[in-house]
């Protein structure tokens, strides 16, 4: 934020969500991270989610606990990865999100279950992201949907 600019509260809380969201972004895109940036990556994921909290709507909500979900599945902590999954799904079906959202809140159980190392509930959750991902209809979406669904590995030998 540059120094002297005014924001509303509104207006602060969308550039931080924002901001803390794409800096989460460029973190779990490291194919390398210190212990330092994991954990700026967690704190800035929480952030994010939180600011959204304050203004946004359920569709904000929701990608902010699916970006959650991802960084405690990177991090390999499958507990909070599995919870924030299960809050992304849910916000999902209370508020009938679908498309490409439904899609990824599958793809977030799926991938929290993976690393929890539950091969089953993986695999059950990868086909609903996958029966889901078949849906979206930009086709574009539907490509990074399925990249992303494509890095989810369930099973063990």
């Amino acid at each position: 934020m540059t120094e002297g600019t005014k924001y509303t509260v509104e207006e602060f809380h969308k550039k931080m969500g924002v901001e803390l969201f794409n800096r989460v972004w460029d973190l779990l895109d490291k194919q390398e991270r210190t212990a330092a940036e994991a954990d700026e990556m967690l704190h800035a994921a929480h952030a994010s989610r939180y600011h959204w909290g304050e203004i946004g709507t359920p569709l904000n909500f929701e990608r902010g606990e699916w970006q959650i979900s991802r960084v405690y599945a990177v991090l390999e902590r499958p507990e909070s990865a599995l919870f924030h999954a299960r809050k992304c799904l849910q916000i999902c079906t209370e508020n009938e999100i679908g498309d490409f959202d439904i899609a990824f809140a599958y793809e977030a159980m799926a991938r929290a279950h993976a690393t929890a190392g539950d091969a089953a509930e993986c695999e059950k959750y990868r086909e609903l992201a996958e029966t889901a991902g078949a849906e979206i209809a930009e086709e574009g979406d539907k490509k990074v949907f399925f990249a992303e669904l494509n890095t989810v590995a369930c099973g063990v030998g």
